[in-house]
C-alpha cells in the first residue's frame, strides 16, 4: 500500500465539499466575516444566481497585504489563539477554512484597504493558487468577488438547481444574518435589481418587518425570560396567523442562527390545543447562554449546536411562550358573573337630543264588529298615518277582498336547470340517486378530485386550461424566498389556470383559479399556502410520472378548496362531469369515488 500526502489544492477541494455546498455558502461565509469585521453596512451583489458573480462588499477593519494572502490559506484566522478560545466562541467564523475552501473551486478577487493605509492592495486567487498581489486604490473595507463557481469541478456544477432554487437558498442565508444584527445595514442585489435595501433599524421588530414584511410584524407578540441557564427573547405568532408552510421559523443563540427540531417541538407543545395539526406558528427566538454551555463546532456549516443541558431549556422556552400566549388572551375568556345577560348597546347621555323617539299612534273604530261583512273590517275603517301604507304599496286584487293565490306561485325560485335524475344531497359531503342495483352513492370532495385531476391532465399535455376570474383580486404576501417559486414555475401555473402575477418583491396578485376552485377571498389565501408547498417539492423523475403526481397534489387541493354543492343543479353537474371521466370509480391516488347499496341490505334493516 503507497500511502501519501494530498497536494494542498487537493486537500482544500475536499474541504470545500463540506463548506461550500452550493452559491448561498458563498454568501453565507463572507457576510458572516465581514459581521465579524465590524462591518455597519454590507453589500451582496449576485448575479446569475452566484454563477457568474458573488460579490460582497463591507467597510469593516481591512486587512494589510500580508494578511489579505494569509486569510486564502487553510485554518487562517482572527478569532482563536488558544484551545481554550473553542470554549467561548462568539463571533460567526473560526475555523479559517471558509475562504481557503471558496478559492480552490473559484476564482477570487479581494481588494482590502486598513483605516491607517492610503493604499489599499488587490489579492487574485484561482484553484487554490496565490495568482498576483498589487495595490490599488479602494475605500476602508473589504470587497470579495467570487466568479465561476465550481469552474474546475464540472460535476459540482452540474448538480446545483436552476436559478431561481439557488437565489432561494441566498436569500434564506442572508435573511438569517440580516435577523440577527439589527445595527447593521445590509443591501442585496440580483441582476441589478434590488432585492433587500434594509437600514439600520431601531429594533429587532423594525428589522423583522423590512425583512419578513408588515404583516408578520404585526402578527407577532414578544417573548422573554430571564434565567440562570438562558435568557430567552423574541417574537412568537398569533395562533390564527399558524400557516401549513413552513417558513419565518428561526432559532437563535449567541447571535448564531441553528436548527433544533427538540426546541421546535418545545414551541409546538407552548401551542397545544390552540392551532389545529398541520399548522406551523412563526417564531423568531433568541437564546443568550454562556458560551461555554454550548459547542458550536459540531457541524461544518455550524448550523447544529450541542448544549450542555438542553432540558431545562426546553422547559424554559415551553413555559415562556406559554405565558405570553396566555398573556396576550389568545384564548377565548368567560366571564362568569355575566352569564345570560344581553348585550346592549352603550349608548351617551345625550342621546334623545340627537335620536328622539316618536311613539306610533294606534287608530280606533269604534264601530268595527268581527262579525260583520264576513270577518273583513268595513269601508270607513281608519288607520294613523303611522301604519297606513301608501296606494302604490297595495296589490290591485281589483274588486275582491281575497288574495288570489295561483297555483304556479314560487316558479320564479325554481333553478333553470332541473336534474335529469331524482338526486339527494346529505350534508353537502354526499349525493345519492337511485341505482339498477339499489342506491348509488357519491362522495363529493373525491369526485372533484377526480375531476379536477383529468382537468389537470389535459392541461399540462395539451395547454387547454380553463380559468375562473376572480370578481375582486386577491393579494397575499408570500416572501421573498417564495416569489422564486412563483417565478420558476409559472408558466406551469399559466397552464393549470391559475393566474398569478407578481406584485412587488414579496406578494402576488391572484386574479383567476381553475374551474372548481374556489375564488373565496380566504380559500384563495389557503390555497397559495398548499401551492408553495407543492412547488417546493423537487421532482426529478420522468416527466410522464412528475406530470401525473403534479396533477394528483394539485387535484386533492382543488377538493379541499372547492365550494360546496349547495343544489340539485348543481350536484347534476358534477355527476355529468364524474362520469365524463376516465375512471370515475376512483381517485388517482386510489381511493373509492362510488359505492352501491344494494338493495338487499337496505331491506335487511327494515
Amino acid at each position: 500500500m503507497d500511502i501519501r500526502i494530498l497536494p494542498s489544492n487537493i486537500a482544500n477541494m475536499i474541504a470545500a465539499g463540506e463548506v461550500v455546498q452550493r452559491p448561498a455558502s458563498v454568501v453565507k461565509e463572507l457576510v458572516e466575516n465581514a459581521v465579524d469585521a465590524g462591518a455597519d453596512q454590507i453589500t451582496v451583489v449576485i448575479q446569475d444566481s452566484g454563477r457568474t458573480l458573488i460579490q460582497v462588499i463591507d467597510n469593516g477593519c481591512g486587512m494589510s497585504p500580508d494578511q489579505a494572502v494569509l486569510c486564502f490559506e487553510r485554518h487562517a484566522t482572527s478569532k482563536l489563539r488558544t484551545a481554550e478560545d473553542l470554549h467561548n466562541i462568539l463571533t460567526f467564523g473560526f475555523r479559517g477554512e471558509a475562504l481557503s475552501s471558496i478559492a480552490a473551486v473559484a476564482e477570487v478577487t479581494l481588494k482590502t484597504r486598513r483605516e491607517e493605509d492610503e493604499v489599499g492592495c488587490q489579492v487574485d486567487f484561482a484553484d487554490s493558487n496565490h495568482l498576483a498581489t498589487q495595490q490599488t486604490a479602494c475605500p476602508r473595507g473589504s470587497n470579495f468577488s467570487v466568479r465561476n463557481l465550481f469552474y474546475n469541478v464540472p460535476a459540482r456544477r452540474k448538480f446545483l438547481k436552476s436559478d431561481n432554487v439557488e437565489f432561494k437558498h441566498i436569500i434564506s442565508e442572508f435573511v438569517r444574518i440580516a435577523l440577527t444584527r439589527s445595527d447593521i445595514g445590509f443591501t442585496l442585489t440580483h441582476n441589478g435589481r434590488d432585492v433587500f435595501v434594509l437600514k439600520p433599524a431601531k429594533s429587532m421588530k423594525f428589522r423583522i418587518q423590512d425583512v419578513l414584511g408588515a404583516n408578520v410584524a404585526n402578527e407577532i407578540v414578544d417573548i422573554s425570560a430571564q434565567t440562570s441557564v438562558v435568557g430567552i427573547k423574541g417574537f412568537v405568532g398569533r395562533p390564527e396567523s399558524a400557516r401549513k408552510v413552513l417558513g419565518n421559523q428561526y432559532f437563535f443563540v449567541n447571535g448564531r442562527y441553528f436548527r433544533s427540531p427538540y426546541l421546535h417541538k418545545a414551541v409546538m407543545k407552548a401551542y397545544e390545543n390552540l392551532i389545529p395539526e398541520g399548522l406551523t406558528p412563526s417564531y423568531l427566538i433568541y437564546l443568550d447562554i454562556d458560551p461555554q454551555s454550548l459547542d458550536v463546532n459540531i457541524h461544518p456549516t455550524k448550523t447544529e449546536i450541542k448544549f450542555e443541558d438542553d432540558s431545562v431549556i426546553f422547559q424554559v422556552l415551553y413555559a415562556c411562550i406559554k405565558e405570553s400566549l396566555g398573556r396576550n388572551s389568545f384564548a377565548d375568556s368567560i366571564d362568569f358573573d355575566r352569564g345570560g345577560v344581553p348585550e346592549l348597546p352603550a349608548l351617551g347621555k345625550n342621546f334623545d337630543e340627537f335620536r328622539q323617539i316618536n311613539e306610533p299612534q294606534p287608530g280606533l273604530d269604534v264601530s268595527y264588529n268581527p262579525f260583520d261583512n264576513d270577518g273583513f273590517p268595513s269601508e270607513d275603517l281608519h288607520f294613523s298615518n303611522s301604519f297606513m301604507p301608501s296606494a302604490s304599496a297595495l296589490p290591485d286584487h281589483g274588486t275582491s277582498r281575497y288574495i288570489d293565490k295561483r297555483d304556479d306561485y314560487g316558479k320564479l325560485f325554481e333553478d333553470k336547470l332541473t336534474p335529469t335524475r331524482s338526486l339527494l344531497m346529505v350534508q353537502g359531503k354526499y349525493i345519492l340517486t337511485s341505482a339498477r342495483s339499489g342506491v348509488m352513492v357519491v362522495n363529493v370532495s373525491r369526485a372533484m378530485e377526480r375531476i379536477l385531476y383529468d382537468r389537470f391532465l389535459d392541461a399540462l399535455s395539451k395547454n387547454a386550461h380553463v380559468t375562473q376570474t376572480a370578481l375582486f383580486p386577491v393579494t397575499v404576501h408570500v416572501g421573498v424566498e417564495n416569489m422564486c417559486l412563483f417565478e420558476e414555475h409559472s408558466q406551469m401555473l399559466a397552464s393549470l389556470g391559475f393566474d398569478i402575477a407578481p406584485f412587488g418583491t414579496d406578494t402576488i396578485v391572484v386574479n383567476g383559479v381553475p374551474e372548481g376552485y374556489s375564488a373565496e377571498e380566504g380559500k384563495v389565501i389557503s390555497m397559495v399556502g398548499d401551492l408553495m408547498l407543492i412547488l417546493a417539492d423537487g421532482h426529478s423523475a420522468l416527466e410522464e410520472v412528475m406530470t401525473a403526481n403534479l396533477s394528483s397534489r394539485l387535484a386533492h387541493l382543488g377538493s379541499l378548496n372547492s365550494d360546496s354543492v349547495t343544489n340539485p343543479a348543481e350536484a347534476q353537474s358534477l355527476i355529468d362531469s364524474l362520469f365524463a371521466c376516465e375512471n370515475p370509480e376512483y381517485t388517482s391516488t386510489g381511493r373509492k369515488v362510488i359505492t352501491i347499496i344494494p338493495i338487499e341490505d337496505i331491506d335487511k334493516r327494515f
